[in-house]
Protein backbone atom coordinates (compact mmCIF):
# COMPACT_ATOMS: atom_id res chain seq x y z
CA UNK A 1 0.00 0.00 0.00
CA UNK A 2 1.23 3.50 -0.89
CA UNK A 3 -0.13 6.47 1.00
CA UNK A 4 1.09 9.98 0.24
CA UNK A 5 -0.24 12.30 2.92
CA UNK A 6 -0.58 15.91 1.80
CA UNK A 7 1.18 18.50 3.93
CA UNK A 8 -0.94 20.37 6.43
CA UNK A 9 -0.33 24.09 5.75
CA UNK A 10 -0.78 24.83 9.47
CA UNK A 11 2.25 22.67 10.30
CA UNK A 12 4.58 24.45 7.86
CA UNK A 13 6.87 27.07 9.33
CA UNK A 14 7.58 30.00 7.00
CA UNK A 15 11.32 30.71 7.11
CA UNK A 16 12.42 34.32 7.46
CA UNK A 17 15.77 34.10 5.68
CA UNK A 18 14.06 35.58 2.60
CA UNK A 19 11.24 38.13 3.01
CA UNK A 20 9.33 40.73 1.03
CA UNK A 21 9.73 44.43 1.78
CA UNK A 22 6.70 46.52 0.87
CA UNK A 23 7.26 50.28 0.49
CA UNK A 24 4.71 53.05 0.14
CA UNK A 25 4.92 54.75 -3.22
CA UNK A 26 4.26 58.37 -4.24
CA UNK A 27 3.97 58.22 -8.01
CA UNK A 28 1.16 59.21 -10.36
CA UNK A 29 2.29 57.33 -13.47
CA UNK A 30 4.83 54.75 -14.58
CA UNK A 31 5.70 53.31 -17.98
CA UNK A 32 3.90 50.00 -18.48
CA UNK A 33 7.30 48.44 -19.19
CA UNK A 34 9.24 50.01 -16.31
CA UNK A 35 11.43 47.09 -15.24
CA UNK A 36 14.76 48.44 -16.42
CA UNK A 37 14.08 52.04 -15.37
CA UNK A 38 12.99 50.99 -11.88
CA UNK A 39 16.00 48.73 -11.40
CA UNK A 40 18.37 51.46 -12.57
CA UNK A 41 16.83 53.98 -10.15
CA UNK A 42 17.14 51.64 -7.15
CA UNK A 43 20.65 50.50 -8.08
CA UNK A 44 21.75 54.15 -8.12
CA UNK A 45 20.91 54.27 -4.41
CA UNK A 46 21.98 50.73 -3.46
CA UNK A 47 24.53 49.61 -6.07
CA UNK A 48 25.43 46.54 -3.97
CA UNK A 49 22.11 44.99 -5.04
CA UNK A 50 23.62 44.12 -8.44
CA UNK A 51 25.94 41.61 -6.74
CA UNK A 52 23.44 40.28 -4.17
CA UNK A 53 21.90 37.06 -5.53
CA UNK A 54 19.01 37.08 -3.07
CA UNK A 55 17.62 40.47 -4.14
CA UNK A 56 14.65 40.73 -6.51
CA UNK A 57 12.54 43.73 -7.52
CA UNK A 58 8.85 43.06 -8.07
CA UNK A 59 7.37 45.06 -10.94
CA UNK A 60 4.91 47.72 -9.79
CA UNK A 61 1.54 46.16 -10.50
CA UNK A 62 -1.65 48.07 -11.28
CA UNK A 63 -5.04 46.45 -11.81
CA UNK A 64 -6.05 45.76 -15.40
CA UNK A 65 -9.00 48.15 -15.26
CA UNK A 66 -10.32 50.60 -12.72
CA UNK A 67 -13.07 53.22 -12.84
CA UNK A 68 -13.39 52.85 -16.59
CA UNK A 69 -9.62 52.99 -17.15
CA UNK A 70 -8.25 50.12 -19.20
CA UNK A 71 -4.69 48.95 -18.84
CA UNK A 72 -2.70 50.15 -21.88
CA UNK A 73 -0.62 47.88 -24.07
CA UNK A 74 2.80 46.73 -22.91
CA UNK A 75 5.63 49.11 -23.78
CA UNK A 76 7.82 51.91 -22.48
CA UNK A 77 5.77 54.61 -24.22
CA UNK A 78 2.45 53.80 -22.51
CA UNK A 79 1.60 54.79 -18.95
CA UNK A 80 0.10 53.07 -15.91
CA UNK A 81 -2.04 55.15 -13.56
CA UNK A 82 -0.64 54.49 -10.08
CA UNK A 83 -2.94 54.72 -7.05
CA UNK A 84 -1.90 55.61 -3.50
CA UNK A 85 -2.43 52.00 -2.49
CA UNK A 86 0.16 50.74 -4.97
CA UNK A 87 3.34 49.43 -3.35
CA UNK A 88 6.95 48.96 -4.35
CA UNK A 89 8.05 45.49 -3.28
CA UNK A 90 11.48 43.91 -3.05
CA UNK A 91 12.34 40.34 -2.11
CA UNK A 92 15.47 40.27 -0.01
CA UNK A 93 17.64 38.21 2.34
CA UNK A 94 17.00 38.92 6.00
CA UNK A 95 20.59 40.12 6.37
CA UNK A 96 19.86 43.05 4.00
CA UNK A 97 16.49 44.09 5.42
CA UNK A 98 17.69 46.77 7.85
CA UNK A 99 19.89 48.35 5.18
CA UNK A 100 17.07 48.56 2.64
CA UNK A 101 14.53 49.86 5.16
CA UNK A 102 16.98 52.65 6.01
CA UNK A 103 18.24 53.47 2.51
CA UNK A 104 15.12 53.53 0.33
CA UNK A 105 12.50 55.64 2.16
CA UNK A 106 12.65 59.24 1.00
CA UNK A 107 14.53 58.67 -2.23
CA UNK A 108 13.26 60.59 -5.25
CA UNK A 109 14.07 59.34 -8.69
CA UNK A 110 12.89 59.17 -12.28
CA UNK A 111 11.62 56.01 -13.94
CA UNK A 112 11.58 56.96 -17.59
CA UNK A 113 10.10 60.46 -17.45
CA UNK A 114 7.95 59.68 -14.38
CA UNK A 115 8.96 61.01 -10.94
CA UNK A 116 8.76 58.52 -8.07
CA UNK A 117 9.26 58.86 -4.32
CA UNK A 118 9.68 55.84 -2.05
CA UNK A 119 7.95 55.87 1.33
CA UNK A 120 8.23 53.85 4.50
CA UNK A 121 8.70 50.09 4.16
CA UNK A 122 7.59 47.09 6.17
CA UNK A 123 8.48 43.42 6.24
CA UNK A 124 6.11 40.74 4.94
CA UNK A 125 6.77 36.99 5.22
CA UNK A 126 6.56 34.66 2.26
CA UNK A 127 3.27 32.88 1.63
CA UNK A 128 2.14 29.33 2.47
CA UNK A 129 -0.14 29.30 -0.59
CA UNK A 130 0.50 26.41 -2.94
CA UNK A 131 -0.62 28.15 -6.13
CA UNK A 132 1.96 30.69 -7.25
CA UNK A 133 2.20 33.15 -10.11
CA UNK A 134 5.10 34.98 -11.78
CA UNK A 135 4.28 37.86 -14.11
CA UNK A 136 7.57 37.39 -15.96
CA UNK A 137 9.84 34.39 -16.36
CA UNK A 138 12.74 34.84 -18.77
CA UNK A 139 12.56 32.58 -21.80
CA UNK A 140 15.50 30.50 -22.93
CA UNK A 141 18.12 32.29 -25.08
CA UNK A 142 17.09 32.22 -28.72
CA UNK A 143 13.40 31.56 -28.02
CA UNK A 144 11.07 33.67 -30.16
CA UNK A 145 7.59 35.02 -29.31
CA UNK A 146 6.18 32.52 -31.83
CA UNK A 147 7.78 29.53 -30.08
CA UNK A 148 5.53 26.75 -28.90
CA UNK A 149 4.53 27.12 -25.23
CA UNK A 150 5.29 23.44 -24.71
CA UNK A 151 9.02 24.11 -25.18
CA UNK A 152 8.90 26.80 -22.50
CA UNK A 153 7.05 24.51 -20.10
CA UNK A 154 9.43 21.62 -20.79
CA UNK A 155 12.43 23.82 -19.96
CA UNK A 156 10.63 25.13 -16.87
CA UNK A 157 9.91 21.61 -15.62
CA UNK A 158 13.59 20.73 -15.91
CA UNK A 159 14.66 23.87 -14.01
CA UNK A 160 12.12 23.19 -11.28
CA UNK A 161 13.28 19.58 -11.00
CA UNK A 162 16.79 20.85 -10.26
CA UNK A 163 15.25 22.64 -7.26
CA UNK A 164 13.48 19.41 -6.25
CA UNK A 165 10.12 20.92 -7.24
CA UNK A 166 7.66 18.84 -9.25
CA UNK A 167 5.57 20.68 -11.87
CA UNK A 168 2.05 19.23 -11.61
CA UNK A 169 -0.20 21.94 -13.08
CA UNK A 170 1.09 24.91 -15.06
CA UNK A 171 -0.25 27.66 -17.29
CA UNK A 172 1.96 30.10 -19.17
CA UNK A 173 0.86 33.35 -20.73
CA UNK A 174 1.74 35.11 -23.95
CA UNK A 175 5.25 36.32 -24.61
CA UNK A 176 6.19 39.87 -23.59
CA UNK A 177 9.54 41.59 -24.11
CA UNK A 178 11.14 43.77 -21.42
CA UNK A 179 13.10 46.65 -22.93
CA UNK A 180 16.74 47.09 -21.88
CA UNK A 181 19.67 49.00 -23.45
CA UNK A 182 21.20 45.61 -24.31
CA UNK A 183 18.08 44.56 -26.21
CA UNK A 184 14.71 43.05 -25.36
CA UNK A 185 14.37 40.17 -22.89
CA UNK A 186 11.60 37.76 -23.84
CA UNK A 187 9.42 36.60 -20.94
CA UNK A 188 6.23 34.69 -20.25
CA UNK A 189 3.94 34.73 -17.25
CA UNK A 190 3.69 31.44 -15.39
CA UNK A 191 1.17 30.00 -12.94
CA UNK A 192 1.98 26.83 -10.99
CA UNK A 193 -0.63 24.96 -8.95
CA UNK A 194 -0.69 21.94 -6.63
CA UNK A 195 2.74 22.60 -5.23
CA UNK A 196 3.48 21.23 -1.80
CA UNK A 197 3.92 23.81 0.94
CA UNK A 198 7.63 23.07 1.08
CA UNK A 199 7.97 23.42 -2.70
CA UNK A 200 6.06 26.70 -2.67
CA UNK A 201 8.36 28.24 -0.08
CA UNK A 202 11.46 26.95 -1.85
CA UNK A 203 10.32 28.47 -5.14
CA UNK A 204 9.58 31.81 -3.51
CA UNK A 205 13.02 31.78 -1.89
CA UNK A 206 15.00 30.77 -4.99
CA UNK A 207 12.94 32.20 -7.83
CA UNK A 208 13.18 30.87 -11.38
CA UNK A 209 15.65 31.86 -14.05
CA UNK A 210 17.70 35.06 -14.49
CA UNK A 211 16.99 38.82 -14.43
CA UNK A 212 15.57 38.96 -10.92
CA UNK A 213 16.23 42.72 -10.65
CA UNK A 214 13.96 43.17 -13.68
CA UNK A 215 11.10 41.38 -11.95
CA UNK A 216 11.64 38.01 -13.62
CA UNK A 217 11.16 34.69 -11.86
CA UNK A 218 9.52 36.15 -8.73
CA UNK A 219 6.55 34.10 -7.53
CA UNK A 220 3.64 35.47 -5.52
CA UNK A 221 0.49 33.77 -4.17
CA UNK A 222 -2.45 33.40 -6.55
CA UNK A 223 -6.10 32.67 -5.86
CA UNK A 224 -6.01 29.47 -7.91
CA UNK A 225 -5.69 27.92 -11.32
CA UNK A 226 -9.45 27.38 -11.69
CA UNK A 227 -10.09 31.13 -11.95
CA UNK A 228 -7.57 31.33 -14.79
CA UNK A 229 -8.96 28.41 -16.76
CA UNK A 230 -12.59 29.52 -16.34
CA UNK A 231 -11.78 32.98 -17.70
CA UNK A 232 -9.47 31.77 -20.43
Amino acid sequence: MYWNQAEDPDTITVPDDIVDLSFALDCRQLPVDHAYGLAAALLAVCPWMAAEPGIAIHGVHVAGSQNGWERPAHGTGNRLQVSRRTKLTLRAPRARVAELLAALPGIRCQVGDCPLTVGVGKVRPLSKETTLFARHVAAAPGETPQADESAFLHATAATLAALDIRMRKALCGRALALATPQGPILTRSLLLADLSGTESLRLQQHGLGPHRLLGCGIFIPHKGIDAVTSNG
